[in-house]
This record gives C-alpha cells, structure tokens and sequence, in this order.
C-alpha cells in the first residue's frame, strides 16, 4: 500500500469499535434492534471521532430512517409568560432573577387557535405551546386541553410543555389528543444540580415516565453552553440514549444568553462542537427527530447547514422562542430551499 495511505477495512474496524454493539459497528444499530445502554465514555469516543468519520456515521445512520432532504417544522408559543417559582439559571421567566419577566395570565383559548392557524399557513405541521408553569393546576389544564383539541381540529401535531405532571394530568392530556410533551433533561445528571435546584433529576425523569405511560409523544432534550464540561454534554446525550424508549423528537438547545439570567455570561459552545453533538445524538438514536431549537439565530447558514448533514431534522420555525429570538420565516425558508431540502 502506498504510504501516507490507510487500509480503508482497518479505519472501519478501529472505528467501529469506538461505540461498538455486540457483532454490530457502533451506531449503525438494525430496524429491530436499537441500543438503550450507551455509556458516557461511548458517547463521548463519537463526538471525538475525526470530524470526516462522525459526519459520514451520522448520514448514514440519518439515511437509513430518514429522508435526508426532509426538516420538520414546529412552531412554538408561549401561552402564559413569565413569573414561574423555578430557578433554571437560563430563563428569563424565572421568577427569583432580577428583572425577570412579568408574569403574565393565560392565554385565552381562541387566540392561541388564531396563532395556530398562521402558523399552519406559514408551513408549520406541529404546534407547541409552553407555559412557565412548575406545574399546572387542575382549573389551566382544562383550557390546556381545550386548546389541544381545537389544534388538533386544525389537522396539526399538537404539543406542550407544562412543567411537572403527574399521571393523571398525563392521562387528561392524552384524552384531549396530545401529540408530544416536552420535557427537557436541560444537561448532565452530575451538573444538574449547578443549574437548577428547585427540581431534582429524579423529578424530570418522573414526568417523562408519566407522559410514557399515557401512550403520549416524548420530546427531550437539553441545552449546551451553559459552562458544562465536555463530559457533561456527553452524560446528556447518554441519558437520553439509554432512555427505556427513545424521544421521539430531541431538542438540542444552544443557550440564549439572557441579561440578568445567571448564565448572562457564559461562554458561547464552539459552531463545530455544537455541529459535533448533533452528529452523535443521530448516531445515538437513530429514528429520533434531532431538532435545532433555541439559539439558532445566532448561528450561521453555514453552521445550520452541517447541523443538517450531521443529521438534524427539525427546527422551530418563527421569529421567537417563547422569549427569546428566532430566525425568520422568510429566512429559513430560503436556506432550506439554497440546500435543496423541504420543509414536512
């Protein structure tokens, strides 16, 4: 062979072996088997795989169970803004920071119905809406449920986020036809705790088992730039990957560096590190859609579109996430379009 030249069955085994399953290379797990044991330090050997090497893994992993042209599209509202008793070091809703935002009331159900037919006619296919609740209260998740159903009458996927449930509040969401629930791990088990403290991990992994067990949709994932280590953003993608079933969608939030948030001041993640992780959390779980969600209004096309060879599917769509920005409609729309890709 001549030099400077690898023997292209020898690449393939050593980096097989990075992940690997049991007679199976690592990430490229068949149609009736997908892993749910994967370890920190496995997850951690494929985000510092050669960047050539992750990026072919994750399409050809994204291929297998997508159609690689194909971004689905949310849009998400924020049905009652502000004034929430939780501590999450990068909302600006939390009540405890200063200068948060002011709490504001519900929304009524018409005028959510009324954001959900734009957004359909802007090309969105789910509807989410969040509300800064640390949970919901019996008499709000009546007209949650009511708004619900009259998306749902609209022909869309409908999701929320409400804070903590139990499992009759699950149930009450699934009757109404919930879709999804979102319910972000935000990061590590180990740096948790560093970001939040009014609610344990424990508790998220409770909700997420309630919304389980209800037969409804899971959306979770978390945030990277929040000052975690390499280690961190690992253990992340872990817990999710090692989930009993995987999300069936997964945010990866980029953090929106809020004034008067703890966090205000954290170092931004690295585009190719961020571009990195995207990469193995397709590898990681294979049939999940991967969606790019906060923080994508200070990345560039060009960093958006390696997020979407590296296996990313889905975006939130509108010029705001809850309280912080978003590119625009008309933006997003030209970039998928310069990528040949379509909007689902």
């Amino acid at each position: 062979m001549p030099d400077g030249l690898l023997d292209p069955s020898a690449h393939s085994r050593s980096t097989d072996a990075v992940a690997g399953n049991a007679g199976a290379p690592a990430g490229t797990a068949d149609d009736t088997s997908l892993r749910h044991d994967w370890t920190r330090a496995e997850v951690a050997a494929l985000i510092a795989l050669p960047f050539p090497e992750l990026m072919f893994r994750a399409q050809e992993v994204h291929r297998r169970h997508f159609d690689p042209r194909d971004v689905q599209i949310s849009t998400l509202l924020s049905i009652k803004t502000g004034g929430c008793p939780e501590d999450c070091a990068y909302c600006p809703q939390a009540a405890g920071h200063d200068e948060p935002i002011k709490a504001g009331r519900l929304m009524a159900v018409e005028k959510v119905l009324a954001e959900a037919r734009a957004a359909k006619q802007a090309g969105a296919s789910r509807f989410c809406m969040g509300a800064a609740w640390r949970s919901p209260k019996d008499h709000d998740l009546d007209t949650v449920c009511e708004m619900v159903e009259g998306v749902k009458a609209l022909g869309m996927e409908t999701c929320v986020t409400l804070g903590m449930l139990d499992g009759g509040q699950a149930s009450r969401l699934r009757e109404a036809g919930l879709d999804y629930y979102n319910h972000n791990l935000d990061t590590s088990p180990e740096y948790y705790g560093r970001i939040i403290t009014t609610r344990t991990y424990q508790d998220r992994l409770d909700t997420l088992a309630h919304v389980r067990d209800a037969g409804i949709n899971v959306c979770c994932g978390g945030i990277v730039g929040m000052g975690e280590s390499e280690d961190d953003q690992a253990g992340l993608l872990a817990t999710l990957a090692s989930l009993p079933k995987h999300p069936e969608s997964v945010p990866i939030n980029a953090l929106v560096r809020v004034a008067n948030t703890p966090l205000r001041d954290a170092r931004a993640v690295d585009p190719i590190t961020f571009v990195r992780i995207i990469a193995a959390a397709r590898i990681a779980m294979p049939r999940s859609h991967v969606r790019l969600s906060a923080g994508r209004e200070a990345m560039t096309d060009e960093q958006q579109a390696l997020c979407f060879l590296a296996g990313a599917n889905s975006i939130f769509y509108g010029e705001k996430l809850l309280t912080t920005p978003n590119p625009s409609e008309n933006h997003d729309m030209r970039l998928l379009e310069r990528l040949g890709m379509r909007s689902v």
